[in-house]
């Protein structure tokens, strides 16, 4: 009996950029579905009296909580701007396989720019 490879054999599995993009698409929208208690945490403090506002305020304040902002904005940015590209093949546009790498690598380099954006106004 021959043993057969594991599929995909993870020791000469080449990532490709598209797999990478499909892999991020999914992580950045677990990162905004985990993000929906911080958020509702957040609005409930700023419209509640004055004590929680102030609370809630130095709260944000901290090096993690930025940390938090941060990461939560930069899925936003990226979850957004590759389901724009999601919506697009899905119409039939931009399905050559050259086309699917540009848009993919164009969909991290604006996650890219967004962490740096994002890094320079709240970190």
């Amino acid at each position: 009996m021959t043993q057969r490879p594991l599929s995909p054999r993870l020791s000469i599995y080449r990532w490709h950029v598209q797999a990478v993009a499909s892999i991020a698409h999914r992580a950045s929208g677990l990162v905004l579905v985990f993000a929906i208690p911080f958020y509702l945490y957040v609005l409930s403090g700023l419209t509640g009296d004055a004590a929680s506002f102030e609370s809630t305020m130095s709260a944000l304040q901290s090096t993690l909580s930025r940390l938090l902002v941060w990461l939560i904005g930069v899925a936003l940015v990226y979850h957004f701007a590759n389901g724009i590209r999601f919506l697009c093949l899905d119409m039939g546009l931009g399905e050559s396989r050259e086309m699917l790498r540009m848009s993919a690598k164009a969909m991290l380099a604006i996650a890219g720019v967004a962490a740096v954006v994002l890094a320079a106004v709240l970190l």
